[in-house]
């Protein structure tokens, strides 16, 4: 009975922590991949030097294509530290990918402006742009070396 007990209490505190784990990958990356989306280009390998100041001004990100089109922002630093981001490009195509993009891209937004940085959460509904934003973005940062 003792030893039971002590199986159950031990299989129980495994399964809820197995279930407490998040994923390490970025948001929307799983889904862009099952669906034959690109996957992210690897990050450069080496450390190149920071610069002695932080950055500032307004740095354009590369171009990332989707499944549903072209996504592109540029990203405004000051002091090292996102302070903006402006949409260069997002699919337009109909009018589907227009009320999409009208509704993720300012959340989007929001988030990297409260998180200084890419490192956000997809939109659900808008996997693709999500993930095309977040790469855009990145690589911008990357640009400015914060």
């Amino acid at each position: 009975m003792r030893r039971a007990v002590l199986t159950a209490a031990s299989t129980s505190a495994l399964v809820v922590l197995l279930l407490a784990l998040k994923p390490h990958q970025p948001a929307g990356l799983t889904d862009d991949l099952a669906q034959g989306g690109a996957a992210p280009s690897p990050a450069p390998t080496g450390s190149a030097p920071r610069a002695a100041r932080p950055a500032h001004g307004t740095y354009t990100g590369d171009p990332v294509s989707t499944r549903y089109g072209t996504v592109q922002v540029a990203a405004t630093v000051a002091a090292g530290r996102l302070t903006g981001v402006r949409v260069l490009h997002v699919p337009s195509e109909s009018g589907r990918d227009q009320e999409i993009a009208a509704y993720a891209v300012p959340r989007l937004t929001q988030e990297a402006l409260a998180a200084h940085g890419a490192g956000i959460d997809a939109v659900s509904g808008a996997s693709y742009t999500s993930a095309g934003y977040i790469r855009s973005l990145q690589s911008a940062l990357d640009r400015a070396g914060v």
